[in-house]
């Protein structure tokens, strides 16, 4: 029942963005997204780097400064909260990975869907990720993104995984991978392509076993 309530929770937010946008162009949809986006960052004083700026900085972002570094080829914007423990996923390699997560609504200013909250202390989203030559690609098995949306996962959500070890904890200092994303519409999953939203996440990825 409570995975129902999530569900329910996540068609409630798309029908009420589809009943306002019957009447709206792909570019007005798209200029609204861009200024949610740019409303959100002045609002929360978020300050963007680029990428030649995050390089520079050996790929962290400063969490002191509200720093995000911006991707401009896909528009999705980054903060790494926490680097993570044990090691990246190789080329070459598949691995399950353990996601929680808050995704925000950012036109509608709401959270719309999650997994972190103490109904679900052992439950998580579990995709399969491969990296073919530093490209990642990944699919949902479980969860309740895979029960919303279905298996395709989100773009933006494989982003970090070019900076970000995803490990399992060996000791209490041990800390596991977290990312706060802006992820534009067509970085996002099925529901935010048809009706042209941007989401905010917060994400932990942790390796399965």
């Amino acid at each position: 029942m409570k995975n129902l309530s999530f569900i329910l929770w996540a068609l409630v937010a798309v029908v009420a963005l589809s009943s306002c946008r019957d009447h709206e162009t792909y570019a007005d949809q798209k200029k609204r997204e861009r200024a949610a986006i740019s409303d959100y960052i002045q609002r929360e004083g978020i300050k963007v780097i680029s990428e030649d700026e995050f390089k520079a900085k050996g790929y962290v972002t400063d969490t002191t400064k509200n720093e995000f570094v911006v991707f401009e080829n896909t528009g999705v914007y980054m903060q790494i909260v926490r680097s993570g423990c044990g090691e990246a996923i190789k080329v070459g390699e598949t691995a399950d990975v353990l996601c929680r997560f808050y995704e925000t609504n950012l036109l509608t200013d709401s959270l719309q869907l999650s997994n972190n909250v103490m109904a679900y202390g052992s439950f998580y989203d579990k995709m399969t990720v491969t990296n073919s030559s530093g490209s990642f690609t990944a699919s949902f098995v479980s969860g309740i993104m895979y029960q919303v949306y279905g298996s395709s996962v989100p773009t933006g959500w494989l982003v970090p995984l070019t900076y970000v070890k995803v490990g399992r904890p060996a000791s209490e200092n041990d800390r596991i991978a977290k990312v706060r994303l802006i992820v534009p519409h067509d970085s996002g999953h099925s529901n935010a392509i048809q009706y042209v939203y941007p989401c905010l996440y917060e994400i932990t990825y942790q390796r399965g076993r």
